[in-house]
């Protein structure tokens, strides 16, 4: 007489949203859970990234037959739709055909008789308001994972976790400085930001530490690192990287509608603001320099609000904490007059940008010389403003 199978909690599973990676390793975890569970051999996996209605159509038509195919050697079956990309707002799933035929099996899926039989769903996007996910929502687990957005003021917190744990499991271990690197390089992208990891570790070979200069050589620079670069060339003050930067920005900026020269100096603008809101903040003593992040978001915790303006345009603790943790190194390139000057002349600059027939590239080229070009000299003895 065959053991009896343990009973999972729910019958059914979906797992959905933004953060792929963390979607397909957490249907995998409770794939590989329920296949543990439910013993047997017969579990299916059904691949359902389709290309249109009628591939999406015969997946179902998989899914349906394989839930109603009993285990041929006796225990349970998990059958995993993975990767099913016709659950959100996609053109294959606004199709009536899908929409109808996933209403059909949300209605069979209530009715059926799961005893020894579990099924795991694994999407992208996923419209709530239809009926084959309140299906799921009602009879099973749902989980959503959103991912991470620049706009979330915690998702370098969160990144630096994820790469952190990465690096410890390939029995290495991560500066600071080369930490946060590989963080401002590839943004929220959990997927990407492992695959960097595991490149990067095999990149030092036997060493045991990834240093900044490794993740300098090796890893790859994503669209929202490329969009930074030409503010933290500016924070650099490397003129020669920031004319390069400016030229790959206009470049871009032809087959990218949504980029303009205006947006560009408006990014400027923000760069050096936060340059000065930061060296304000470190003459009053409110913040110290360092390259942790987690100590420098718990630093402007403590800031007093009071103090700080309501304008949420001058008031630090409404920019991105990561934006003013990339620029605290960058502060000690300016003086404080430098700064002031600096936004004079990108004032100037967006002056000429609307109201002149001036080639733009020609404005922006020497707006930045004139800011980044050298120091202005200073008495002997004086030393520059933190």
């Amino acid at each position: 007489m065959a053991s009896p199978v343990a009973k999972p909690d729910v019958p059914v599973a979906l797992f959905c949203g933004d953060d792929d990676f963390a979607v397909k390793q957490r249907a995998k975890s409770f794939y590989l859970k329920w296949s543990a569970e439910l013993g047997g051999e017969d579990h299916e996996i059904i691949e359902a990234t389709v290309g249109n209605s009628g591939d999406a159509l015969r997946a179902i038509g998989k899914l349906r037959e394989a839930l109603q195919t009993l285990p041929f050697f006796g225990g349970g079956k998990v059958v995993w739709l993975r990767d099913c990309n016709f659950l959100g707002d996609e053109r294959t799933a606004s199709s009536s055909a899908v929409t109808e035929t996933l209403a059909e099996l949300a209605q069979e899926l209530k009715e059926f008789q799961w005893q020894n039989v579990r099924l795991l769903v694994s999407a992208g996007k996923v419209d709530k308001r239809k009926v084959f996910y309140k299906t799921l929502d009602k009879i099973g687990k749902v989980e959503s994972f959103d991912g991470w957005s620049v706009n979330d003021k915690d998702w370098a917190v969160q990144a630096e976790m994820m790469a952190r744990k990465a690096v410890q499991a390939c029995e290495k271990k991560i500066g600071e400085d080369a930490l946060s690197e590989l963080v401002a390089r590839i943004g929220p992208q959990p997927r990407q930001l492992t695959n960097e990891v595991e490149k990067v570790c095999l990149y030092v070979g036997d060493r045991a530490e990834i240093t900044e200069a490794d993740v300098d050589a090796v890893c790859t620079k994503n669209k929202m690192a490329r969009a930074f670069a030409l503010g933290d060339a500016l924070g650099n003050r490397n003129l020669i990287v920031l004319l390069r930067c400016l030229d790959e920005e206009l470049w871009e900026m032809q087959f990218d509608k949504e980029k303009s020269e205006i947006g560009m100096l408006y990014g400027l603008i923000s760069k050096v603001r936060a340059l000065l809101m930061l060296k304000e903040m470190l003459r009053e003593g409110w913040i110290k320099a360092t390259g942790d992040y987690s100590g420098f978001k718990a630093q402007l915790e403590r800031v007093p609000a009071s103090k700080l303006p309501s304008d949420k345009k001058y008031n630090p603790l409404a920019v991105n904490p990561y934006v003013l943790f990339k620029a605290l190194s960058q502060v000690r390139n300016y003086s404080e007059a430098e700064l002031v000057r600096a936004m004079d002349l990108l004032l100037q600059a967006n002056m000429r940008l609307v109201s002149s027939a001036l080639d733009e590239r020609i404005v922006l080229q020497q707006t930045l010389v004139q800011i980044v070009g050298a120091p202005a000299a200073r008495p002997t003895g004086v030393r520059a403003a933190a």
